[in-house]
Protein backbone atom coordinates (compact mmCIF):
# COMPACT_ATOMS: atom_id res chain seq x y z
CA UNK A 1 0.00 0.00 0.00
CA UNK A 2 1.57 3.18 -1.17
CA UNK A 3 1.73 6.24 1.51
CA UNK A 4 -1.10 8.31 -0.59
CA UNK A 5 -3.51 4.97 -0.07
CA UNK A 6 -2.41 4.20 3.48
CA UNK A 7 -3.88 8.31 3.72
CA UNK A 8 -7.02 8.10 2.02
CA UNK A 9 -8.28 4.68 2.70
CA UNK A 10 -8.40 5.75 6.51
CA UNK A 11 -9.27 9.27 6.46
CA UNK A 12 -12.38 8.70 8.85
CA UNK A 13 -9.90 7.30 11.34
CA UNK A 14 -7.00 9.85 10.32
CA UNK A 15 -9.97 13.07 11.19
CA UNK A 16 -11.42 10.76 13.70
CA UNK A 17 -8.92 10.27 16.23
CA UNK A 18 -9.00 13.50 18.70
CA UNK A 19 -8.02 13.47 21.94
CA UNK A 20 -8.53 16.72 24.16
CA UNK A 21 -5.88 18.99 24.92
CA UNK A 22 -4.06 19.74 28.12
CA UNK A 23 -5.77 21.49 30.60
CA UNK A 24 -2.59 23.85 31.31
CA UNK A 25 -1.57 26.74 29.22
CA UNK A 26 -3.36 29.86 28.25
CA UNK A 27 -6.17 29.31 25.99
CA UNK A 28 -6.41 25.44 26.20
CA UNK A 29 -9.59 25.08 27.64
CA UNK A 30 -11.77 22.57 25.62
CA UNK A 31 -9.34 22.64 23.33
CA UNK A 32 -8.80 19.12 21.13
CA UNK A 33 -5.65 18.27 19.23
CA UNK A 34 -5.96 15.63 16.26
CA UNK A 35 -3.80 12.87 17.32
CA UNK A 36 -5.05 10.85 14.29
CA UNK A 37 -3.48 13.75 12.06
CA UNK A 38 -0.78 14.01 14.10
CA UNK A 39 0.14 10.69 13.87
CA UNK A 40 -0.34 10.36 9.95
CA UNK A 41 2.27 12.89 9.82
CA UNK A 42 4.80 11.01 12.09
CA UNK A 43 3.74 8.21 9.44
CA UNK A 44 4.93 10.03 6.68
CA UNK A 45 7.84 10.91 7.89
CA UNK A 46 9.24 7.49 9.30
CA UNK A 47 8.13 6.04 6.43
CA UNK A 48 10.38 8.84 4.40
CA UNK A 49 13.36 8.37 6.71
CA UNK A 50 13.63 4.39 6.74
CA UNK A 51 13.42 4.21 2.30
CA UNK A 52 10.13 3.16 2.03
CA UNK A 53 8.55 6.15 0.73
CA UNK A 54 9.79 6.10 -3.08
CA UNK A 55 10.87 3.56 -4.92
CA UNK A 56 15.13 3.74 -5.77
CA UNK A 57 16.18 4.28 -9.22
CA UNK A 58 18.76 2.33 -10.52
CA UNK A 59 21.18 5.04 -11.57
CA UNK A 60 21.32 6.54 -8.50
CA UNK A 61 24.70 7.28 -6.34
CA UNK A 62 24.57 4.37 -3.48
CA UNK A 63 25.03 6.63 0.17
CA UNK A 64 28.26 4.88 1.14
CA UNK A 65 29.71 6.26 -2.26
CA UNK A 66 27.93 9.90 -1.15
CA UNK A 67 29.50 9.80 2.46
CA UNK A 68 32.66 9.20 1.04
CA UNK A 69 32.67 12.41 -1.41
CA UNK A 70 31.59 13.92 1.70
CA UNK A 71 34.61 13.05 3.60
CA UNK A 72 36.88 13.83 0.78
CA UNK A 73 35.52 17.32 0.95
CA UNK A 74 35.73 18.21 4.57
CA UNK A 75 39.54 16.84 3.77
CA UNK A 76 39.68 19.65 1.10
CA UNK A 77 38.06 22.43 2.75
CA UNK A 78 40.23 21.00 6.51
CA UNK A 79 43.74 21.90 4.13
CA UNK A 80 42.29 24.90 2.69
CA UNK A 81 41.64 26.48 5.87
CA UNK A 82 38.33 26.90 5.31
CA UNK A 83 37.12 24.16 8.23
CA UNK A 84 38.46 23.62 11.94
CA UNK A 85 39.90 19.96 11.07
CA UNK A 86 36.75 17.79 12.46
CA UNK A 87 36.68 16.07 15.36
CA UNK A 88 36.80 12.01 15.48
CA UNK A 89 33.86 10.58 15.94
CA UNK A 90 32.92 7.01 16.48
CA UNK A 91 32.01 5.14 13.70
CA UNK A 92 28.33 4.74 12.94
CA UNK A 93 28.09 1.34 12.35
CA UNK A 94 28.68 1.14 16.07
CA UNK A 95 25.19 1.03 16.45
CA UNK A 96 22.12 1.30 14.36
CA UNK A 97 18.36 2.18 15.33
CA UNK A 98 16.44 0.38 12.79
CA UNK A 99 17.26 -1.13 8.87
CA UNK A 100 17.69 0.96 6.49
CA UNK A 101 17.77 -0.12 2.58
CA UNK A 102 21.34 -1.60 1.45
CA UNK A 103 22.55 1.58 -0.29
CA UNK A 104 21.68 3.76 2.58
CA UNK A 105 23.79 4.13 5.36
CA UNK A 106 23.67 5.61 8.91
CA UNK A 107 25.66 8.43 9.52
CA UNK A 108 26.87 10.97 12.68
CA UNK A 109 25.27 13.90 12.67
CA UNK A 110 28.80 15.61 13.47
CA UNK A 111 30.01 13.43 10.26
CA UNK A 112 28.29 15.47 7.73
CA UNK A 113 27.48 18.35 8.99
CA UNK A 114 29.18 21.51 10.82
CA UNK A 115 27.13 21.09 14.14
CA UNK A 116 28.14 23.29 16.79
CA UNK A 117 30.38 25.27 14.69
CA UNK A 118 28.67 29.20 14.65
CA UNK A 119 29.77 32.37 14.04
CA UNK A 120 28.40 35.62 16.10
CA UNK A 121 26.61 38.41 15.57
CA UNK A 122 26.92 41.56 17.42
CA UNK A 123 24.18 44.66 17.39
CA UNK A 124 26.57 47.11 15.30
CA UNK A 125 27.43 44.01 12.33
CA UNK A 126 24.10 44.08 11.09
CA UNK A 127 21.71 45.98 9.05
CA UNK A 128 18.68 47.22 9.63
CA UNK A 129 16.95 44.89 6.98
CA UNK A 130 18.64 42.00 8.90
CA UNK A 131 16.53 38.84 9.31
CA UNK A 132 16.36 38.17 13.41
CA UNK A 133 14.73 34.63 14.13
CA UNK A 134 13.61 34.13 17.41
CA UNK A 135 11.99 30.46 18.88
CA UNK A 136 8.20 32.68 18.50
CA UNK A 137 8.69 32.86 15.20
CA UNK A 138 8.33 29.17 14.64
CA UNK A 139 5.41 26.91 15.15
CA UNK A 140 5.74 24.05 17.08
CA UNK A 141 5.12 20.76 15.36
CA UNK A 142 4.68 22.07 11.91
CA UNK A 143 7.86 24.32 12.10
CA UNK A 144 6.22 26.45 9.63
CA UNK A 145 7.80 30.15 10.19
CA UNK A 146 5.08 32.38 11.57
CA UNK A 147 6.77 35.55 10.83
CA UNK A 148 9.42 37.20 9.49
CA UNK A 149 11.19 40.23 12.08
CA UNK A 150 13.77 42.37 11.02
CA UNK A 151 16.74 44.18 13.20
CA UNK A 152 14.89 47.36 12.63
CA UNK A 153 11.93 46.07 14.35
CA UNK A 154 13.83 43.49 17.05
CA UNK A 155 17.09 45.36 18.03
CA UNK A 156 19.07 43.18 19.98
CA UNK A 157 21.65 43.52 22.58
CA UNK A 158 23.40 40.58 23.22
CA UNK A 159 25.39 38.42 20.31
CA UNK A 160 22.90 35.87 18.33
CA UNK A 161 24.15 33.31 16.00
CA UNK A 162 24.87 33.96 12.54
CA UNK A 163 23.30 31.70 9.76
CA UNK A 164 23.49 31.39 5.61
CA UNK A 165 20.84 31.14 3.40
CA UNK A 166 20.45 27.35 3.18
CA UNK A 167 20.91 26.40 6.71
CA UNK A 168 19.19 24.05 8.77
CA UNK A 169 18.18 26.10 12.22
CA UNK A 170 17.73 23.50 14.95
CA UNK A 171 16.04 24.89 18.07
CA UNK A 172 17.77 23.25 20.69
CA UNK A 173 15.87 24.46 23.97
CA UNK A 174 13.60 20.79 24.77
CA UNK A 175 10.16 22.32 24.68
CA UNK A 176 10.67 23.79 21.13
CA UNK A 177 12.59 20.33 19.51
CA UNK A 178 10.61 20.35 16.97
CA UNK A 179 11.18 23.42 15.79
CA UNK A 180 13.14 23.24 12.36
CA UNK A 181 12.93 25.48 9.67
CA UNK A 182 15.54 25.88 6.09
CA UNK A 183 16.68 29.34 6.15
CA UNK A 184 15.38 31.18 2.66
CA UNK A 185 18.16 33.98 3.37
CA UNK A 186 20.71 34.97 5.55
CA UNK A 187 20.21 36.24 8.95
CA UNK A 188 21.00 36.31 12.65
CA UNK A 189 18.87 34.02 15.11
CA UNK A 190 19.00 33.45 19.38
CA UNK A 191 21.73 31.36 20.35
CA UNK A 192 19.20 28.74 21.22
CA UNK A 193 19.26 27.98 17.24
CA UNK A 194 21.58 26.34 16.19
CA UNK A 195 22.62 27.13 12.29
CA UNK A 196 23.44 23.75 10.59
CA UNK A 197 25.53 23.52 7.06
CA UNK A 198 25.17 20.51 5.46
CA UNK A 199 28.26 19.04 3.62
CA UNK A 200 27.99 18.07 -0.31
CA UNK A 201 25.37 16.19 -1.39
CA UNK A 202 23.57 16.08 2.10
CA UNK A 203 20.44 18.63 1.19
CA UNK A 204 19.23 20.77 3.61
CA UNK A 205 15.48 19.88 3.16
CA UNK A 206 16.19 16.03 3.75
CA UNK A 207 18.34 16.92 6.88
CA UNK A 208 15.12 18.74 8.33
CA UNK A 209 13.06 15.69 7.71
CA UNK A 210 15.73 13.57 9.63
CA UNK A 211 15.97 16.07 12.42
CA UNK A 212 11.75 16.25 12.63
CA UNK A 213 12.03 12.59 12.62
CA UNK A 214 10.61 10.59 15.38
CA UNK A 215 13.58 8.81 16.17
CA UNK A 216 15.33 12.12 16.53
CA UNK A 217 13.13 13.67 18.38
CA UNK A 218 13.49 11.03 21.06
CA UNK A 219 17.27 11.12 20.60
CA UNK A 220 17.12 14.66 21.63
CA UNK A 221 14.73 14.62 24.45
CA UNK A 222 17.06 12.00 26.18
CA UNK A 223 19.88 13.47 25.72
CA UNK A 224 19.19 16.84 27.06
CA UNK A 225 20.82 18.57 30.14
CA UNK A 226 19.90 21.30 32.66
CA UNK A 227 16.74 21.65 34.98
CA UNK A 228 15.62 24.62 34.21
CA UNK A 229 15.49 25.34 30.50
CA UNK A 230 16.58 21.95 29.32
CA UNK A 231 18.67 21.78 25.96
CA UNK A 232 20.17 19.63 23.55
CA UNK A 233 24.09 19.55 23.99
CA UNK A 234 26.45 20.01 21.41
CA UNK A 235 28.62 16.64 21.55
CA UNK A 236 25.71 14.79 22.18
CA UNK A 237 24.29 16.01 18.96
CA UNK A 238 27.02 15.37 16.85
CA UNK A 239 26.75 12.08 18.25
CA UNK A 240 23.66 11.66 16.84
CA UNK A 241 22.51 9.02 14.13
CA UNK A 242 20.64 9.97 10.86
CA UNK A 243 19.87 8.15 7.81
CA UNK A 244 21.70 9.02 4.54
CA UNK A 245 20.45 8.53 1.29
CA UNK A 246 21.59 8.43 -1.94
CA UNK A 247 21.29 12.58 -3.44
CA UNK A 248 18.94 12.03 -6.08
CA UNK A 249 16.43 9.70 -3.84
CA UNK A 250 16.61 12.84 -1.14
CA UNK A 251 15.33 15.11 -3.73
CA UNK A 252 12.72 12.70 -4.67
CA UNK A 253 11.67 11.86 -0.59
CA UNK A 254 11.91 15.84 0.04
CA UNK A 255 9.42 16.42 -2.82
CA UNK A 256 6.99 13.30 -1.69
CA UNK A 257 6.99 14.53 1.52
CA UNK A 258 6.18 17.86 0.69
CA UNK A 259 3.20 16.59 -1.45
CA UNK A 260 1.71 14.48 1.76
CA UNK A 261 1.94 16.98 4.29
CA UNK A 262 -0.24 19.47 2.10
CA UNK A 263 -2.75 16.70 2.30
CA UNK A 264 -1.94 16.29 5.58
CA UNK A 265 -2.87 20.04 6.22
CA UNK A 266 -5.86 20.14 3.85
CA UNK A 267 -7.35 16.79 6.05
CA UNK A 268 -6.43 19.08 9.15
CA UNK A 269 -8.59 22.19 8.10
CA UNK A 270 -11.41 19.81 6.60
CA UNK A 271 -11.37 18.26 10.27
CA UNK A 272 -10.79 21.78 12.10
CA UNK A 273 -13.76 23.29 9.63
CA UNK A 274 -16.02 20.16 10.72
CA UNK A 275 -15.21 20.55 14.70
CA UNK A 276 -15.63 24.57 14.38
CA UNK A 277 -19.48 23.39 11.93
CA UNK A 278 -20.60 21.34 14.83
CA UNK A 279 -19.71 23.17 17.18
CA UNK A 280 -21.63 26.36 15.88
CA UNK A 281 -24.42 23.88 15.29
CA UNK A 282 -24.83 22.45 18.74
CA UNK A 283 -24.13 26.16 20.29
CA UNK A 284 -27.37 27.03 17.73
CA UNK A 285 -29.30 24.59 19.30
CA UNK A 286 -28.68 24.91 22.83
CA UNK A 287 -29.51 28.21 22.49
CA UNK A 288 -32.94 27.17 21.83
CA UNK A 289 -33.30 24.88 25.45
CA UNK A 290 -31.72 28.04 26.87
CA UNK A 291 -34.89 30.36 25.24
CA UNK A 292 -37.39 28.20 26.51
CA UNK A 293 -40.23 30.31 28.23
CA UNK A 294 -41.36 27.57 30.75
CA UNK A 295 -40.48 23.77 31.48
CA UNK A 296 -42.79 22.71 29.24
CA UNK A 297 -41.28 24.83 26.02
CA UNK A 298 -38.51 23.68 27.50
CA UNK A 299 -39.78 19.83 27.51
CA UNK A 300 -40.70 20.21 23.53
CA UNK A 301 -37.75 21.69 22.43
CA UNK A 302 -35.41 18.70 24.68
CA UNK A 303 -37.11 15.97 22.53
CA UNK A 304 -35.93 17.43 19.31
CA UNK A 305 -32.85 18.10 20.37
CA UNK A 306 -32.69 14.16 22.22
CA UNK A 307 -33.55 12.97 18.43
CA UNK A 308 -30.20 14.18 17.58
CA UNK A 309 -28.09 13.36 20.10
CA UNK A 310 -25.90 10.92 18.58
CA UNK A 311 -24.77 13.34 15.93
CA UNK A 312 -24.91 16.57 18.15
CA UNK A 313 -22.85 15.25 21.40
CA UNK A 314 -19.92 13.77 19.92
CA UNK A 315 -17.07 15.62 21.59
CA UNK A 316 -16.39 16.48 25.10
CA UNK A 317 -16.60 19.94 24.48
CA UNK A 318 -20.31 19.77 23.23
CA UNK A 319 -20.87 17.35 26.04
CA UNK A 320 -19.68 20.45 28.26
CA UNK A 321 -21.92 22.63 26.75
CA UNK A 322 -24.65 20.67 27.21
CA UNK A 323 -24.26 20.53 30.86
CA UNK A 324 -23.93 24.37 31.48
CA UNK A 325 -26.72 24.68 29.73
CA UNK A 326 -28.71 22.63 32.02
CA UNK A 327 -27.05 24.29 35.05
CA UNK A 328 -28.32 27.53 33.30
CA UNK A 329 -31.47 26.59 32.94
CA UNK A 330 -31.72 25.41 36.25
CA UNK A 331 -31.19 28.50 38.10
CA UNK A 332 -33.65 30.59 35.71
CA UNK A 333 -36.21 28.15 36.52
CA UNK A 334 -37.23 26.14 33.02
CA UNK A 335 -36.01 22.98 34.37
CA UNK A 336 -39.05 21.72 36.35
CA UNK A 337 -42.65 22.79 36.32
CA UNK A 338 -43.71 25.93 39.00
CA UNK A 339 -45.96 23.83 41.63
CA UNK A 340 -48.93 25.95 42.57
CA UNK A 341 -48.54 24.39 46.18
CA UNK A 342 -45.44 25.85 46.61
CA UNK A 343 -44.78 28.76 48.91
CA UNK A 344 -43.43 32.37 46.97
CA UNK A 345 -39.72 32.91 47.06
CA UNK A 346 -40.81 36.42 48.73
CA UNK A 347 -42.03 34.46 51.71
CA UNK A 348 -38.43 32.27 52.20
CA UNK A 349 -37.13 35.30 51.49
CA UNK A 350 -38.73 37.58 54.72
CA UNK A 351 -38.15 34.05 56.08
CA UNK A 352 -34.36 34.47 55.94
CA UNK A 353 -34.63 38.26 57.00
CA UNK A 354 -36.25 38.03 59.76
CA UNK A 355 -34.00 35.01 60.96
CA UNK A 356 -31.45 36.96 60.81
CA UNK A 357 -32.14 39.90 63.17
CA UNK A 358 -32.84 37.05 65.40
CA UNK A 359 -29.23 36.12 64.91
CA UNK A 360 -27.96 39.57 65.33
CA UNK A 361 -30.03 39.87 68.55
CA UNK A 362 -28.42 36.98 69.66
CA UNK A 363 -24.88 38.67 68.48
CA UNK A 364 -24.20 35.87 66.25
CA UNK A 365 -24.17 38.02 63.35
CA UNK A 366 -24.07 41.67 62.15
CA UNK A 367 -27.63 43.72 62.07
CA UNK A 368 -28.53 42.78 58.45
CA UNK A 369 -29.48 45.60 56.23
CA UNK A 370 -33.03 46.09 55.34
CA UNK A 371 -34.08 43.85 51.75
CA UNK A 372 -32.28 44.91 48.42
CA UNK A 373 -34.73 46.36 46.22
CA UNK A 374 -33.64 45.40 42.70
CA UNK A 375 -35.00 46.87 39.29
CA UNK A 376 -35.57 45.26 35.96
CA UNK A 377 -32.45 46.32 34.99
CA UNK A 378 -30.37 44.39 37.55
CA UNK A 379 -32.43 41.24 36.77
CA UNK A 380 -30.11 38.60 34.56
CA UNK A 381 -32.47 37.42 32.80
CA UNK A 382 -36.79 36.46 33.23
CA UNK A 383 -37.15 33.90 36.26
CA UNK A 384 -40.66 32.66 37.35
CA UNK A 385 -43.48 35.20 38.73
CA UNK A 386 -43.24 32.86 41.72
CA UNK A 387 -39.33 33.52 42.36
CA UNK A 388 -38.07 36.74 44.14
CA UNK A 389 -34.98 39.05 42.90
CA UNK A 390 -32.40 40.10 45.30
CA UNK A 391 -28.93 40.41 46.07
CA UNK A 392 -27.01 37.53 47.54
CA UNK A 393 -26.09 39.39 51.09
CA UNK A 394 -30.24 38.95 51.30
CA UNK A 395 -29.96 35.23 50.31
CA UNK A 396 -27.02 34.32 52.53
CA UNK A 397 -27.40 34.61 56.65
CA UNK A 398 -23.64 35.21 56.60
CA UNK A 399 -20.60 36.11 54.32
CA UNK A 400 -17.22 36.15 56.23
CA UNK A 401 -13.51 35.86 54.91
CA UNK A 402 -10.82 33.46 55.84
CA UNK A 403 -7.92 34.70 57.92
CA UNK A 404 -5.17 36.88 56.51
CA UNK A 405 -2.32 35.48 55.17
CA UNK A 406 -0.05 36.82 57.84
CA UNK A 407 -1.84 35.24 60.24
CA UNK A 408 -0.33 31.70 59.69
CA UNK A 409 3.12 31.33 59.21
CA UNK A 410 5.27 28.38 57.98
CA UNK A 411 6.31 26.88 61.23
CA UNK A 412 2.45 26.80 62.47
CA UNK A 413 2.04 24.01 59.62
CA UNK A 414 2.25 20.42 61.04
CA UNK A 415 1.21 16.91 59.53
CA UNK A 416 -2.24 15.72 60.40
CA UNK A 417 -3.17 18.90 62.69
CA UNK A 418 -6.47 20.53 62.09
CA UNK A 419 -7.04 21.02 58.49
CA UNK A 420 -7.41 23.95 56.96
CA UNK A 421 -9.90 24.34 53.38
CA UNK A 422 -8.03 26.45 50.45
CA UNK A 423 -9.69 26.43 46.86
CA UNK A 424 -7.52 23.88 46.13
CA UNK A 425 -8.99 21.39 48.19
CA UNK A 426 -12.58 22.17 46.90
CA UNK A 427 -13.25 20.10 43.74
CA UNK A 428 -16.51 19.20 42.39
CA UNK A 429 -18.61 20.41 45.51
CA UNK A 430 -16.75 18.58 47.89
CA UNK A 431 -13.70 19.06 50.09
CA UNK A 432 -10.75 16.76 49.32
CA UNK A 433 -8.38 16.60 52.58
CA UNK A 434 -4.43 17.51 52.79
CA UNK A 435 -2.62 16.29 55.81
CA UNK A 436 0.37 18.55 54.98
CA UNK A 437 -2.56 21.73 55.20
CA UNK A 438 -3.52 22.19 58.94
CA UNK A 439 -1.68 23.45 62.03
CA UNK A 440 -1.49 22.45 65.24
CA UNK A 441 -4.49 22.04 68.15
CA UNK A 442 -2.87 25.35 70.08
CA UNK A 443 -3.06 27.24 66.32
CA UNK A 444 -6.33 26.02 65.72
CA UNK A 445 -7.86 28.06 68.66
CA UNK A 446 -6.08 31.20 67.70
CA UNK A 447 -8.38 31.04 64.38
CA UNK A 448 -11.56 29.07 65.91
CA UNK A 449 -13.58 32.30 65.08
CA UNK A 450 -12.43 30.95 61.20
CA UNK A 451 -14.19 27.18 62.20
CA UNK A 452 -16.42 25.15 59.88
CA UNK A 453 -19.68 23.90 60.63
CA UNK A 454 -21.77 21.30 58.60
CA UNK A 455 -23.94 23.39 55.81
CA UNK A 456 -21.60 26.09 55.65
CA UNK A 457 -20.16 26.13 52.14
CA UNK A 458 -16.79 27.30 51.49
CA UNK A 459 -16.24 29.38 48.63
CA UNK A 460 -12.97 30.21 46.64
CA UNK A 461 -12.51 34.23 46.28
CA UNK A 462 -8.77 33.89 44.37
CA UNK A 463 -8.05 32.28 41.59
CA UNK A 464 -11.26 30.59 40.44
CA UNK A 465 -12.96 32.93 42.35
CA UNK A 466 -16.63 31.00 42.78
CA UNK A 467 -15.38 27.41 43.04
CA UNK A 468 -17.38 25.85 46.15
CA UNK A 469 -17.84 22.86 48.27
CA UNK A 470 -20.15 21.96 51.22
CA UNK A 471 -19.20 21.73 54.98
CA UNK A 472 -19.99 18.09 55.97
CA UNK A 473 -20.10 16.19 59.20
CA UNK A 474 -16.79 15.37 58.39
CA UNK A 475 -15.22 18.55 57.67
CA UNK A 476 -17.30 20.34 60.89
CA UNK A 477 -14.33 21.61 63.25
CA UNK A 478 -12.09 22.17 60.21
CA UNK A 479 -10.47 25.73 59.91
CA UNK A 480 -11.35 28.14 56.51
CA UNK A 481 -7.72 29.05 55.17
CA UNK A 482 -6.98 32.02 53.34
CA UNK A 483 -7.97 33.05 50.21
CA UNK A 484 -11.95 31.88 50.70
CA UNK A 485 -15.06 33.07 51.96
CA UNK A 486 -17.19 30.99 54.33
CA UNK A 487 -20.92 31.41 53.02
CA UNK A 488 -24.38 30.34 55.53
CA UNK A 489 -27.27 30.12 54.88
CA UNK A 490 -31.27 29.71 56.21
CA UNK A 491 -31.87 25.59 56.99
CA UNK A 492 -34.51 25.74 54.39
CA UNK A 493 -32.10 26.84 51.76
CA UNK A 494 -30.68 23.84 49.89
CA UNK A 495 -27.12 24.40 49.86
CA UNK A 496 -26.98 21.92 46.67
CA UNK A 497 -28.79 24.69 44.49
CA UNK A 498 -26.15 26.98 45.81
CA UNK A 499 -23.48 24.95 44.13
CA UNK A 500 -25.50 24.67 41.30
CA UNK A 501 -26.03 28.73 41.04
CA UNK A 502 -21.85 29.21 41.50
CA UNK A 503 -21.80 26.58 38.66
CA UNK A 504 -22.93 28.83 36.06
CA UNK A 505 -21.79 30.98 33.34
CA UNK A 506 -23.79 33.89 34.19
CA UNK A 507 -22.31 34.22 38.00
CA UNK A 508 -18.96 32.88 37.20
CA UNK A 509 -18.39 35.94 34.50
CA UNK A 510 -19.83 38.19 37.02
CA UNK A 511 -17.46 36.93 39.76
CA UNK A 512 -14.50 36.87 37.63
CA UNK A 513 -16.17 40.17 35.68
CA UNK A 514 -15.69 42.21 39.23
CA UNK A 515 -12.78 40.64 40.49
CA UNK A 516 -9.06 42.57 40.53
CA UNK A 517 -5.73 41.33 40.13
CA UNK A 518 -3.64 40.28 36.90
CA UNK A 519 -1.95 37.20 38.24
CA UNK A 520 -4.11 36.02 40.18
CA UNK A 521 -7.21 37.48 40.62
CA UNK A 522 -9.17 38.77 44.05
CA UNK A 523 -12.86 38.54 44.74
CA UNK A 524 -13.98 41.95 46.79
CA UNK A 525 -16.50 41.10 50.03
CA UNK A 526 -18.62 43.56 48.90
CA UNK A 527 -19.08 42.22 44.57
CA UNK A 528 -20.36 39.12 46.28
CA UNK A 529 -22.93 40.43 48.43
CA UNK A 530 -24.59 42.73 45.61
CA UNK A 531 -24.62 40.12 43.58
CA UNK A 532 -28.02 39.71 42.24
CA UNK A 533 -29.75 35.90 42.72
CA UNK A 534 -33.37 34.60 41.26
CA UNK A 535 -34.33 32.59 44.15
CA UNK A 536 -37.11 29.89 43.66
CA UNK A 537 -39.26 28.92 46.83
CA UNK A 538 -36.88 26.09 49.20
CA UNK A 539 -39.42 23.38 47.79
CA UNK A 540 -38.86 24.09 43.57
CA UNK A 541 -34.76 24.16 44.81
CA UNK A 542 -35.31 20.33 46.07
CA UNK A 543 -36.58 19.43 42.49
CA UNK A 544 -34.14 21.66 40.60
CA UNK A 545 -31.33 20.22 42.01
CA UNK A 546 -33.13 16.58 41.79
CA UNK A 547 -33.54 16.77 37.45
CA UNK A 548 -30.10 18.41 37.41
CA UNK A 549 -28.75 15.18 39.08
CA UNK A 550 -30.30 13.00 36.76
CA UNK A 551 -29.51 15.08 33.64
CA UNK A 552 -25.60 14.89 34.73
CA UNK A 553 -26.39 11.69 34.65
CA UNK A 554 -26.76 11.00 31.54
CA UNK A 555 -24.70 13.51 30.11
CA UNK A 556 -21.91 11.62 32.35
CA UNK A 557 -22.99 8.33 30.84
CA UNK A 558 -22.31 10.29 27.45
CA UNK A 559 -19.15 11.14 28.12
CA UNK A 560 -17.91 8.17 28.93
CA UNK A 561 -19.08 6.20 25.72
CA UNK A 562 -17.18 9.01 24.03
CA UNK A 563 -14.14 8.71 25.87
CA UNK A 564 -14.07 4.82 25.51
CA UNK A 565 -14.80 5.94 21.50
CA UNK A 566 -12.05 8.20 21.14
CA UNK A 567 -9.39 5.82 22.96
CA UNK A 568 -10.16 3.08 20.79
CA UNK A 569 -9.96 5.54 17.32
CA UNK A 570 -6.59 6.41 18.85
CA UNK A 571 -5.50 2.95 19.11
CA UNK A 572 -6.48 1.88 15.91
CA UNK A 573 -4.58 5.23 14.28
CA UNK A 574 -1.97 3.48 16.48
CA UNK A 575 -2.14 0.19 15.34
CA UNK A 576 -1.96 1.37 11.55
CA UNK A 577 0.90 3.08 12.34
CA UNK A 578 2.59 0.09 13.92
CA UNK A 579 1.58 -2.22 11.07
CA UNK A 580 2.98 0.47 8.39
CA UNK A 581 6.25 0.64 9.93
CA UNK A 582 6.83 -2.58 10.82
Amino acid sequence: MSARELITEHLDLWSGAVTKKSSSGRGSKGKVELTGVKKLRELILELALSGRLVKPEPDDESAHRLLSRIEAEKSRLAAHGLIKKPKKLPEASDSQPYSLPPHWCWVRLGHVTNYGTTDKAEPDQVAENTWVLELEDIEKESSKLLSKVRYMERQFKSSKNRFERGDVLYGKLRPYLDKVVVADESGVCTTEIIPIHSYLGLLPGFLRLALKSPGFKRYANASTHGMNLPRLGTDKARLAMIPLAPEQEQHRIVQKVDELMALCDRLEQQTSDQLEAHETLVDTLLGTLAQSENATELADNWVRLAAHFDTLFTTEQSIEKLKQTILQLAVMGRLVEQDAGDEPAIDLLTQIHTRKIALAGDRRIKQPKPLTQLDDTQHSYTAPAHWAWASFQDVADEISTGPFGSMIHKHDYVEGGIPLINPSHMVNGSINEDPSVSVSPPKAEELSSYKLAKGDIVMARRGEVGRCAVVTDRESGWLCGTGSFVLRFHPAMNRRFILLLFSTDTVRDYLTGNSVGTTMTNLNHGILKKMPVALPPAEEQHRIVQKVDELMALCDQLKERLNQASETRCQLAEAVVQEAVS
